[in-house]
Formats: structure tokens, C-alpha cells, sequence
């Protein structure tokens, strides 16, 4: 008869580790990098939410918000950031 496995998973250590400041600069430095593959007039922005780091790649400029909306730069460079 087969043995049924139940994992139990800390849901506050598990915050805790996604609130980490190693996770938080690894987050960052991804974002920095879709950033930078994305061109000039994107802003990275970070925070620590409730549950987790993040980071978030905005356009600043109106050439960078168009590139987007035409070629779409931004889109196109998440795979920077894996």
C-alpha cells in the first residue's frame, strides 16, 4: 500500500524568508537587469510588501512608454531577469 506524504509548509518562516534581504537583492538585481536590457528611460522601483520583496521596472520617460506600447522593449526583456 503505498504511504501518503503531507507537507506542512511555515507559512511565517516561508514569509520570512521572501521578506530576506538576500532575496530582496537578488529581486532587485534582476529587475536591473530587464532594465537595463529594456533601455534607457526605465526605473526600477523596490519595496518589501506584507508578504514579500519586490521590485518593479516602470517606464519614465514618453520614448520609453511608447517603445513599449509600439515594439514592446519592456515585455521583451524579462528574460533578462531570469
Amino acid at each position: 500500500m503505498p504511504t501518503t506524504i503531507r507537507i506542512v509548509l511555515n507559512r511565517h518562516g516561508v514569509r520570512e524568508l521572501l521578506r530576506d534581504g538576500a532575496i530582496a537583492n537578488d529581486v532587485a538585481d534582476r529587475a536591473r537587469q530587464i532594465a537595463a536590457v529594456a533601455g534607457e528611460g526605465h526605473e526600477v522601483v523596490m519595496g518589501t510588501g506584507t508578504n514579500r520583496a519586490y521590485a518593479r521596472v516602470l517606464t519614465q520617460t514618453f520614448e520609453a512608454y511608447f517603445a513599449e506600447q509600439t515594439d514592446r522593449t519592456l515585455t521583451r526583456a524579462i528574460d533578462a531577469g531570469r
